[in-house]
């Protein structure tokens, strides 16, 4: 099966091990956008207000483009400054496009208790809490 991993830049070091167990069990693997560089997103918020939006932007459709290609993603819903299970917005944009272009979504750990709770629930992702031989 083809993966992308989905997650917060925060979890970007948790990434190597995940993507090796993952192509241990046979599946090819897909990484984030921003993962060889996961500071730039702050470098263009230095640069103009209007350089920012365009890069942010592009990234965005870039998502879609990722997403089209693969079976599934893989939500790494980790926990983040004290908040358990966390999905950012931009995680969950990915989440929304999977869920559109009819894709497997499998969830790392179970669905946080933030604003996007509801809108999860009727997703319906595969949890697999942390066993990656559940992605099939």
């Amino acid at each position: 099966m083809n993966i992308m991993i989905c997650c917060s830049k925060y979890f970007y070091e948790k990434i190597p091990e995940i993507k090796k167990a993952l192509e241990k069990n046979g599946h090819s693997v897909n990484l984030p956008n921003s993962y060889d560089n996961p500071l730039m997103e702050e470098k263009m918020k230095q640069l103009s207000k209007d350089e920012s939006i365009l890069w942010k932007a592009n990234m965005l459709r870039k998502d879609h483009e990722n997403i089209i290609k693969n079976d599934a993603i893989l939500v790494l819903n980790l926990e983040k400054k004290g908040q358990r299970n966390y999905i950012g917005g931009a995680t969950f944009l990915e989440i929304a496009k999977a869920f559109e272009l009819g894709k497997k979504i499998f969830l790392f750990n179970s669905i946080p208790e933030n604003i996007f709770k509801d809108e999860l629930v009727g997703i319906n992702p595969i949890i697999i809490n942390g066993n990656l031989s559940k992605i099939r």
